[in-house]
């Protein structure tokens, strides 16, 4: 049995993104993105909406592991990836990971949306039930 070690939500404005890959370019994205994110949303029709869910998601990860972006987890530990049926889906990567074995955590489920305007994501983590303690979250 699973329980839930955290839960993360943000929503990102699609003009903000965009205004910062018009600004700063390939910085931004190389500082934010995978090269498997920039590939994917460059070969959409508004790269910009694909690049802003990533955003999103990325947050919503960061939230739901209780490390934010900064020192534990950065921008480009957190990958969004799709499974074989499409479905966006999280990679950590070996330094996210070693945060993700300490506490036990055995899922991270990801959800996105967006509009023209919005990009949101919401995320899940699951970690083994001994892992939790009462009052731990």
């Amino acid at each position: 049995m699973a329980n839930i070690y955290g839960i993360g939500i943000d929503i990102v404005e699609v003009a903000r993104v965009a205004a910062s890959i018009e600004q700063f370019g390939d910085r931004f994205l190389h500082r934010i993105f995978t090269a498997g994110e920039r590939d994917y949303c460059f070969d959409k029709s508004v790269p910009s909406i694909h690049f802003a869910a990533r955003f999103a998601a990325k947050e919503a990860v960061a939230k739901a592991l209780g490390t934010g972006i900064g020192e534990s987890v950065g921008w480009t530990d957190i990958e969004v990836v799709r499974d074989d049926k499409g479905k966006p889906a999280i990679r950590l990567s070996e330094s996210a990971r070693q945060h993700w074995e300490k506490h036990s955590i055995v899922q991270i489920q990801i959800s996105m949306s967006h509009t023209p305007q919005y990009a949101a994501a919401n995320a899940l983590v699951l970690c083994r039930s001994e892992s939790v303690e009462v009052g731990q979250s």
